[in-house]
């Protein structure tokens, strides 16, 4: 019986980390060199985790800090002349999840948080938000506990430029 879809050997899986890691902007670790990859359902974990240290072997990836990876210039030359063996489908899936790794790593760089504990039992969350100029603007909140901090902390990340927006849209309002 013929397997469907692009991945069928060991040589499939790494063509295709050597086309996703081409176009991340950053390291990646195994784990999301698997969930960008993963546009094919024959391709598994394991199959990533064998053919990773592989290509670190052979010269096609270099560990740039611990379980990152990043790929090298005989990985990028080997995946130029290997990326039209790449299904047209799975190579434009590949290419959507990396803009999308790539978007929320670059995003998690500007927008920042801390949870520091009080004496008095209460938590201080410092939250900052910032683009490629600078900080754009940090917030400091007092939560009553623990919990509540690191929730305000998770909200933050999630909605950071709406807060900043918010607060511009308020202290700009010449309606006061």
């Amino acid at each position: 019986m013929q397997r469907l879809g692009f991945i069928h050997d060991m040589m499939d899986v790494k063509v295709l980390i050597l086309y996703v890691t081409a176009r991340s902007q950053y390291p990646m670790t195994t784990q999301e060199i698997y969930e960008v990859c993963y546009q094919d359902d024959c391709l598994s974990y394991f199959d990533v985790c064998t053919a990773v240290p592989e290509m670190v072997k052979s010269g096609h990836l270099e560990e740039v800090e611990e379980g990152k990876y990043r790929i090298t210039e005989k990985g990028r030359e080997d995946g130029e002349l290997t990326a039209d063996s790449i299904a047209f489908t799975v190579k434009q899936l590949a290419e959507n999840a990396v803009d999308r790794y790539n978007r929320q790593i670059r995003r998690s760089s500007y927008v920042k948080t801390q949870v520091v504990a009080k004496k008095d039992g209460g938590s201080s969350v410092i939250m900052a938000l910032d683009d490629d100029l600078g900080n754009l603007m940090t917030l400091e909140l007092i939560a009553p506990d623990q919990r509540q901090a690191v929730r305000l902390s998770r909200l933050f990340e999630k909605k950071a430029e709406m807060v900043y927006n918010m607060v511009m849209t308020v202290l700009l309002d010449d309606e006061v």
